[in-house]
């Protein structure tokens, strides 16, 4: 097996482990819409389920339509990291680790869409009366992969600009 792929596949497992794992941790220890305060007037475990993406985007459409749609897209991106992973031979490790990120929050939040036809997030960041969306692992893990793949793309661009 290639290096890339034994990286990509050991990152993506351990983000979908540990999304899987806060979850079923925080819906066994609060009750729905319960909150437990961690760092008053900052942060807060809470226990939603958003039926939604982030920001709570198409939360309003039919559900057989949210369904379809967010299950059909991440089948597709999914199926399109892996094809890039099998492809890459001479990718930076930085590209191989943000697109285990990407693949393994898209998997997590896939897993929790077909059990549950909604998203558990638990993470509350706010100030004063303005929260941040809730969120989790899978989401976070996204997140970062995106930043990361940006990076390389700026700084592999910058690179080529200067050479």
């Amino acid at each position: 097996m290639k290096k890339n792929m034994i990286i990509f596949l050991a990152c993506a497992a351990a983000i979908i482990i540990l999304d899987q794992f806060t979850k079923a941790l925080i819906a066994k220890k609060l009750f729905m819409y319960g909150t437990h305060i961690v760092v008053d007037g900052f942060f807060n475990l809470v226990y939603v389920m958003n039926p939604g993406a982030a920001f709570g985007f198409l939360a309003e459409m039919p559900e057989f339509f949210r369904y379809a749609f967010f299950i059909g897209i991440t089948l597709l991106a999914m199926a399109l990291i892996i094809y890039f992973i099998i492809k890459s031979e001479k990718e930076p490790l930085l590209i191989i680790i943000a697109l285990s990120l990407i693949f393994g929050g898209a998997v997590g939040n896939l897993i929790d869409r077909i059990r549950f036809g909604a998203v558990v997030d638990f993470l509350d960041f706010y100030i004063g009366s303005w929260h941040w969306p809730a969120f989790n692992v899978a989401d976070s893990a996204i997140t970062v992969g995106a930043i990361l793949m940006l990076w390389q793309i700026i700084f592999r661009r910058k690179i080529t600009k200067d050479s």
